[in-house]
């Protein structure tokens, strides 16, 4: 856990650093000849970088001081501090925080801004804590998870964390923001919350599921200081005129970073309002695409220059989220943290320092994951011994052939249109269509063993045949299960008990795809690379299915969500996100949306 106090040099430490900056002391690591990122102006600097144990002494010009302890060589090469992903749910990594870290330090990741709403509702303040938490060189602040369950009146949930709690929390040094918050939440209870986040001086995560005018005036009003929805010029705009930090996601749900970087002429007033984050990104696609590093790469690509580039994924964010005073810039006093980076576009560090250690050489790094797992974080897929035969059922008006049902059908990764589609019905039942790919989903409850099931329909994931189904329906955790037929969701369900979590594709009766996350249903605390594997070949398994999606798991985890436009689903039924009230599957009725602005029909389709 990375209290903020515990990086600051102590009176000792500070004494040496002084020493060590006017030559009175000789260094213990002297960065020599690179181009060094400047802590206050827009330059390449020609300096040395002088560091005394964890904190920088000084920068001096090159060759200025002779004598250290050790030294590297930067010649030809750019210093630049750690990489700062400023909003990310780590158990989306589908890794432990240990494993996170062996992925993506060696990358330039050295801090991550954490909401760990996921492990909240699985294990409550504990788990928080333990998404906090490591032994590798990692720094990980907390983005207090707002409320836990998010919304009781519309969900059985998991574990409850009382309000106390939460607002105590934004007290603590280990905390950076308020974490992400129900855009549609106008109760006294989230607007105390703001208030508390507000007199302890922390940034309020934002959620703005894509609202303008009105709706998000209002939500803005509450004090909330970020947004990582942005994924139009304008939306950046409108957010950064009212005086918000746009955190440019890319994630395994949408990658924000071509449309907003596309234009740059229309981005160019909002440019030093910008930072990064990977927001639910999972292993696989760190491992292939990269994680803050994907960012810049992207970024130069499309024409910004270079040292704001990597200013947007260092001291924008650091000095945006107030740590700026220990990391997040190369200056006296600051923290160790630096990278040496032969290409600034290719973004592929040869060192990575963190503390005043050398962590990662050539894309390795150089720690060992030596974190403990509690033994009450496995065994946490809690469901009956044998699911009730009629779990999936839908009884459709007695004598319908044929039903109107309220649909969602997926666009722009995880937000969803609500839609009006026909379906048969079979023995009474309504029945997914696979050929027209409105397909049945459901959340079961699986902390409480009521086998409590809410139901919907879907279109975007085109399985022609079998299920899919996961154990991180968001943000509750839940089971959520997506199928061509109950038989297939129930084979899905009934494997990922025996697993004890995690992801699962069957097909035709057999289980042809599985990743097992047995840490709170949600994580691996194998090596990551095995973790990788497997949902490569979960995903593969689930193309061969018909599946459109290129990442189904983490899609299907963000069906259900509710605080996205313009529906969601939990165990207990289907939900209006803007009213944040129930609605019926079956119609009597038109369909309506809820006044939201969505993208032509063509672009609907993932």
């Amino acid at each position: 856990m990375t209290e903020l106090s515990s990086l600051v040099p102590t009176t000792e430490e500070l004494v040496r650093v002084r020493a060590v900056a006017t030559g009175n002391e000789v260094p213990d690591l002297i960065v020599r000849g690179g181009l060094v990122q400047s802590p206050g102006t827009e330059e390449w600097l020609e300096r040395d970088v002088v560091i005394s144990g964890r904190h920088i002494a000084t920068l001096t010009p090159w060759g200025h001081m002779r004598e250290a302890r050790r030294e590297i060589n930067a010649s030809g090469s750019y210093v630049v501090p750690g990489f700062i992903d400023a909003h990310l749910h780590i158990e989306y990594t589908n890794l432990t925080p240990g494993e996170l870290a062996r992925l993506s330090v060696s990358r330039g990741t050295t801090t991550v801004l954490v909401d760990p709403n996921g492990a909240a509702n699985v294990w409550g303040a504990d788990g928080m804590d333990f998404m906090l938490s490591t032994r590798t060189p990692l720094h990980i602040f907390q983005q207090v998870s707002p409320t836990t369950p998010g919304a009781p009146h519309l969900e059985l949930g998991g574990a409850v964390i009382p309000e106390e709690t939460v607002r105590a929390r934004l007290w603590d040094d280990v905390t950076a923001t308020l974490g992400e918050t129900n855009p549609f939440d106008y109760s006294e209870r989230s607007t105390g919350r703001f208030r508390e986040a507000l007199a302890a001086r922390r940034r309020m995560t934002g959620h703005t599921a894509a609202q303008t005018h009105e709706s998000l005036w209002g939500y803005l009003a509450a004090g909330i200081s970020d947004d990582h929805n942005a994924s139009t010029v304008d939306e950046v705009l409108e957010r950064t005129r009212l005086g918000a930090m746009i955190t440019i996601m890319a994630s395994s749900l949408t990658d924000n970073t071509p449309q907003l970087f596309s234009d740059l002429d229309a981005i160019a007033p909002a440019l030093r309002s910008l930072c990064f984050c990977a927001d639910d990104k999972h292993a696989l696609d760190l491992s292939t695409e990269g994680h803050i590093d994907h960012h810049i790469r992207q970024a130069i690509r499309f024409g910004v220059d270079p040292q704001l580039a990597y200013r947007m994924a260092t001291t924008q964010p650091a000095q945006y989220y107030r740590i700026d005073q220990v990391l997040g810039i190369l200056a006296p006093s600051r923290l160790a943290d630096l990278q040496i980076i032969p290409d600034l576009a290719e973004v592929r560090p040869s060192h990575v320092i963190i503390a005043g250690e050398v962590q990662a050489e050539e894309g390795a790094p150089l720690f060992t994951n030596t974190d403990e797992l509690p033994a009450w974080t496995l065994d946490t897929v809690h469901l009956p011994a044998e699911l009730p035969a009629d779990i999936f059922a839908l009884t459709a008006p007695e004598g319908a052939e044929q039903v109107r049902v309220r649909a969602m059908e997926m666009y722009n990764g995880y937000f969803k249109r609500e839609f009006e589609a026909s379906l048969e019905v079979v023995d009474g039942q309504v029945s997914s269509d696979a050929e027209a790919d409105v397909l049945k989903i459901a959340v079961i409850d699986r902390h409480h063993g009521t086998a409590e099931t809410g139901i919907g329909f879907v279109r975007g994931f085109g399985l022609s045949r079998g299920a899919v189904a996961i154990t991180m329906n968001c943000p509750n955790m839940n089971v959520a299960v997506v199928g061509a037929d109950d038989t297939s969701m129930r084979l899905a369900v009934e494997e990922l008990a025996r697993m004890g979590g995690g992801f699962v594709t069957v097909a035709d009766g057999e289980v042809v795809g599985r990743v097992p996350l047995p840490v709170g249903g949600m994580m691996s605390a194998a090596p990551w690379q095995q973790t990788a594997e497997a949902l490569a070949a979960g995903h593969a398994a689930t193309a061969a299915l018909g599946c459109r999606i290129p990442s189904p798991y983490i899609i299907l985890s963000f069906v259900g969500l509710y605080v996205v436009p313009d529906l969601g689903l939990t165990e207990r039924g289907l939900i209006d996100a803007a009213t944040q009230s129930f609605v019926d599957v079956l119609l009597p009725g038109p369909a309506g949306a809820c006044g939201h602005t969505h993208p032509p029909r063509d672009e609907a389709h993932p």
